[in-house]
């Protein structure tokens, strides 16, 4: 019987191609040296997925994978959550647990450490990711803050404004200005050339910008934006360089994650052009944790990211997801993975074992194991494994002693990642501090400029030199021409009845008798 599994697992996992090994087939608790587990590389930018119970060995399974991809040429791209990855950049270390192991699955092994550029979202050691605000645009904000439809369009409309006036959106901070403007002072401005705004909406906005500025997005968004290109390099020995992006500060940040997985994806796929299949991957992408991007985003977000995942694979790029259960993946883009590496799950709940039994519908079926047993009894560093072969028809499902890392299963030492981090060549560009002129500053001074205006006119009207300059009401009212023609008719009416009163002048009557004339 296990002749015929060999032969079947050989004939399943038979390439003809350059491939991966991920270690031997595993019958009834036995490894065979002789059927070895390969993956093509031409199927692996289909994404795939490493789950297990904690302590399984799936963070192994992700060392091991990225180190075959960087020997096969292929760039690779880690998501460091927990800060247990940073090995991969130092030689391992033989003992008898590894050498039982590799005698096991018959390796050709040798400990060595693999290129690394270690990269950083904050102020951590490596080189800094950034992305500026005008970058994203309109649509993948309004997506990334749950905006609706009527706030989305505000949205749109105060890029447009932006656009208009050369007001350059780079960081959090011009937004929060341009937001501010538009909403007081702007706010005619704005209605007259775009349209009528609410300005509830605009508050709504104000606050979902600053709620993702508290999780600390302002290191994120600013210049230098990071140039995907320079994710997708080969070193000096024809081996892939692999990009450690240390992320283990933003465990609690769910949305600062999110935003920057959705914009590095449609980063990479506005960016790359199309390749149809390759014989290899362009890139591959490694995200530890994968729930962190689901449990907290939009449904918009979602959708996004759903269909980036589709589409990027032309561009080749293979994404592939490391979580505990495959739940955790939405079951749309769980459709998408072409390979699925299971480790042990275990059932401690009612809940725990519906999942078992989902996750075990997941595989093909197969007459040598019964997935739902079997993955409650694998061991640590076993998986259960079908991936796609040359033609992309599945393989079958089989049970997997897996390779050990050739590389170091711990951390660097701090003065070691030091080391790496200084002797960078990409250090001095990506790790400048730049604070272009852009929205916020014009923003300022034009504000600026117009209090100043106002205070000054103030200041003239309240000096000494501009009273004595200035007539007081009641001269501008006697010097007015109504008053003077007003004050000639009085003087004229006066002076006849004062002439009348005295007898002279007035009238030419006859004058009386007793005249004394």
């Amino acid at each position: 019987m296990s002749e015929q599994f060999i032969q079947e697992i050989q004939q399943g996992y038979q390439t003809k191609g350059d491939s991966i090994l991920l270690g031997a087939a595993m019958l009834n608790g036995q490894a065979h040296s002789s059927a070895q587990v390969k993956i093509p590389l031409k199927t692996l930018n289909r994404h795939g997925l490493i789950a297990g119970a904690t302590g399984t060995g799936k963070t192994k399974s992700l060392q091991l994978i990225a180190e075959q991809l960087s020997k096969a040429s292929v760039p690779c791209l880690l998501m460091d959550i927990k800060g247990d990855l940073s090995g991969i950049a130092a030689a391992g270390e033989m003992n008898e647990k590894v050498q039982e192991r590799v005698n096991l699955i018959g390796l050709d092994y040798t400990n060595q450490g693999f290129p690394v550029e270690f990269l950083s979202l904050s102020k951590q050691p490596g080189l800094r990711l950034k992305a500026t605000v005008s970058e994203f645009g309109p649509v993948l904000i309004s997506k990334i803050l749950g905006l609706n439809d009527t706030q989305s369009g505000l949205m749109s409309m105060i890029f447009k404004f932006c656009d208009d006036l050369q007001l350059p959106l780079l960081d959090l901070k011009d937004l929060i200005k341009v937001l501010q403007y538009v909403s007081d002072e702007g706010k005619a401005e704005l209605t007259k050339n775009y349209g009528a705004i609410s300005t509830s909406s605009t508050g709504t906005i104000l606050r979902k910008v600053i709620e993702l500025q508290q999780q600390g997005a302002d290191d994120f968004f600013g210049e230098p934006s990071f140039d995907v290109n320079d994710l997708i390099r080969i070193d000096k020995n024809g081996m892939g360089m692999i990009s450690v992006l240390r992320v283990t500060d933003l465990q609690d940040k769910p949305k600062l994650f999110s935003t920057f997985m959705l914009c590095l994806l449609a980063e990479l796929y506005a960016t790359l052009p199309e390749e149809g299949d390759l014989d290899r991957p362009k890139l591959c992408m490694f995200i530890d944790e994968a729930h962190l991007i689901f449990n907290d985003a939009t449904g918009a977000l979602l959708e996004q990211m759903e269909t980036i995942i589709k589409l990027i694979r032309s561009k080749g790029v293979g994404i592939y997801f490391i979580t505990q259960s495959p739940s955790d993946i939405p079951a749309s883009i769980l459709g998408q993975l072409g390979l699925k590496v299971q480790h042990a799950l275990r059932a401690f709940t009612a809940a725990d074992r519906k999942g078992i039994k989902l996750a075990a519908e997941n595989f093909p079926e197969t007459k040598w194991f019964k997935p739902e047993e079997t993955l409650t009894s694998l061991g640590m560093g076993e998986a259960l494994i079908t991936g796609l072969n040359e033609k992309g028809i599945p393989t079958p499902l089989v049970a997997c002693l897996m390779s050990p890392p050739e590389s170091r299963m711990n951390i660097l030492k701090p003065e070691e990642l030091e080391k790496i981090t200084n002797s960078s060549k990409l250090a001095a560009e990506y790790n400048r501090e730049i604070d272009s002129v852009s929205a916020y500053e014009i923003l300022n001074q034009k504000l600026n400029a117009k209090a100043q205006m106002v205070e000054e006119e103030e200041i003239e009207k309240s000096s000494p030199s501009a009273k004595r300059n200035e007539k007081s009401t009641l001269e501008e009212i006697l010097s007015s021409p109504v008053t003077k023609q007003v004050a000639r008719t009085a003087t004229q009416v006066l002076t006849r009845t004062l002439l009348g009163a005295l007898g002279i002048g007035g009238s030419t009557s006859r004058k009386k008798k007793n005249s004394w004339f």
